[in-house]
């Protein structure tokens, strides 16, 4: 249940577990590469400043590939997330508040999860740390050996 009818928040937190799907709209134009459903748990409550706080967690996995040699790669997402709703127009401007329109009847974390979860997957992800890539100069890929190039003598 990811969408909360503001009704049930009074009287308290309202549990947000649940799934999305990878191809659920929510996830529609981010470039990530779900390899499963995003798992959250989470609770949405009430501030005392008449705003919403989601305290949760993200699980994902993502498919890539390396940045410098192109091997798939996959990132695991397992992560804490708050995030603050509110309709207070002074917030309005903060990136770590997610506005709403002043009269709301209904919450939906899956816009905030969306846009935690893109915060999250490296954008630039490695095979491995020491990864070496490929040869500028003849695209061996150096994590297998020395390529020829740099054998024959040449200084790349």
């Amino acid at each position: 249940m990811l969408r909360v009818d503001v009704r049930q928040l009074r009287g308290g937190s309202v549990s947000t577990d649940g799934q999305i799907a990878p191809t659920d709209p929510a996830f529609a134009g981010l470039e990530v590469a779900l390899m499963g459903p995003v798992v959250v748990e989470g609770t949405l409550q009430p501030t005392a400043e008449g705003n919403f706080l989601w305290r949760g967690r993200l699980e994902a996995t993502v498919a890539g590939e390396c940045r410098r040699c192109l091997r798939p790669v996959t990132q695991q997402i397992d992560d804490d997330v708050d995030v603050l709703f509110s309709a207070d127009p002074e917030l309005g401007d903060d990136p770590s508040v997610y506005p709403l329109p002043s009269h709301v009847d209904v919450i939906d974390v899956a816009a905030a999860i969306r846009e935690e979860l893109a915060l999250r997957v490296s954008a630039f992800p490695l095979c491995r740390p020491d990864c070496k890539g490929f040869c500028a100069a003849c695209g061996a890929d150096l994590n297998a050996g020395p390529c020829r190039c740099m054998a024959a003598g040449s200084t790349n």
